[in-house]
């Protein structure tokens, strides 16, 4: 049985809007198990990337519990939450927010610094081996200018992953990249997965959607649909995709 990192038990987040209240999210019951890739799917306006930043403690919840390990995110003090996720949290966004005047290994080492407990050295030798493992070592004397939107999002995840994260969150990761960068970029998100690496993504791409073994659909604010699905298979993508565009244009009930 798959051991449960984070449960929403029914949250709700609301906005005030012209004297009234919009409902963003609305009792959305959930888990989260390690070693899942879940997607989390929807039209614009869902509320996909507002539930996300409530999962990881970024954004408050108006009700509701969100708990980690056991530990209720929404009542802790915003301390707490900075420590939990500099410690067990990763994240990944569209905009990859790297540091313009830092290079590539600097935007990557500066994220393994802020774990105390290890050495410059320590530090030197991790970031070393991830740009190698990502294919940016070749370019990690340069700045997020010098180099393609694809080797930028990949850095991005090196620096979101040096310290070796417990659950990763990823908000439109692929959005503002090209055909053949996001494949590169759902490649290495997949090895990292496959490798024991937990993630949440949030995305309207079906071709993002398609890496993970679980896609829960959001409509209005609520979760409509659940589809589970075998460890990614490049050789299967044909017959996944078509799987999934079946259910997307279907009632969108449970699958398992």
């Amino acid at each position: 049985m798959k051991k449960t990192l984070l449960t929403a038990k029914n949250v709700c987040k609301s906005f005030a809007h012209e004297g009234g209240q919009i409902h963003v999210c609305n009792h959305v019951n959930l888990e989260l198990y390690e070693g899942d890739f879940t997607v989390i799917m929807g039209t614009s306006g869902s509320g996909k990337s507002t539930l996300l930043y409530v999962l990881s403690g970024m954004d408050k919840a108006t009700a509701g519990e969100v708990l980690y390990q056991g530990s209720d995110l929404t009542a802790m003090k915003e301390k707490q939450l900075a420590a939990l996720r500099k410690q067990d949290f990763g994240f990944i966004f569209q905009q990859m927010h790297l540091v313009s005047n830092l290079t590539i290994f600097e935007n990557v080492a500066v994220a393994g610094y802020l774990e105390p407990s290890k050495t410059a050295a320590q530090v030197k030798k991790e970031t070393e081996k991830l740009l190698e493992q990502m294919g940016l070592s070749q370019v990690k004397n340069h700045l997020p200018s010098q180099v393609s939107g694809g080797q930028q999002q990949r850095c991005a995840i090196a620096r979101a992953v040096i310290h070796t994260p417990k659950l990763s969150f990823a908000d439109e990761p692929t959005g503002a990249l090209n055909r053949a960068n996001t494949t590169e970029v759902l490649n290495l998100l997949t090895q990292y997965n496959q490798a024991g690496q937990s993630i949440l993504m949030v995305t309207h791409d079906l071709r993002a959607a398609l890496r993970a073994d679980r896609i829960l659909y959001l409509e209005d604010g609520k979760i409509t649909g659940e589809l589970k699905l075998p460890p990614y298979d490049a050789k299967e993508e044909h017959g996944r995709e078509a799987q999934v565009n079946a259910w997307l244009t279907s009632d969108r009930k449970s699958v398992v």
